[in-house]
């Protein structure tokens, strides 16, 4: 039931649906969705592999991943330097004292015993470095 205002042609009735539609709400949640996403991209980031074209001119320096193996018979290698556990801090200082990135990476074998490990650990922070990384392999699935 409506009812009418006084008035002419151009009166409303009181009770009617509003048969547009208000985007409103919309705009603000994709605005606010769009947002995230940009915010988010780039720590998803990857990467992809690319064969990438050859140049003639040199490509600007790398510094090359250091990394410290640890072997099941306790040998240890510094890249692919054999360095011994007592000269192990001297050794880091000298190769880190003129690299920018100060991160190593630890790779030992399973078979270690923990002790071992820790010891290595610790000498490597002993030495200075700043981040430590531990290579692994990926679980199975079963």
């Amino acid at each position: 039931m409506a009812f009418k205002l006084d008035g002419g042609e151009g009166s409303r009735r009181i009770g009617t649906t509003l048969a547009e539609i208000n985007i409103v709400p919309l705009v603000d949640v994709v605005l606010v969705l769009l947002l995230i996403f940009m915010l988010t991209a780039p720590m998803m980031y990857r990467g992809i592999d690319v064969n990438l074209p050859r140049a003639a001119s040199k490509p600007t320096a790398v510094e090359e991943r250091m990394v410290l193996t640890v072997t099941r018979d306790q040998q240890i290698f510094l890249n692919d330097r054999r360095v011994s556990l007592a000269t192990l801090d001297t050794q880091l200082r000298e190769a880190f004292r003129t690299r920018a990135d100060k991160t190593l990476y630890l790779k030992a074998d399973a078979a270690l015993q923990y002790g071992l490990v820790v010891e290595t650990m610790d000498r490597v922070r002993r030495a200075g470095i700043e981040r430590l990384g531990m290579v692994t392999e990926p679980a199975r699935e079963r």
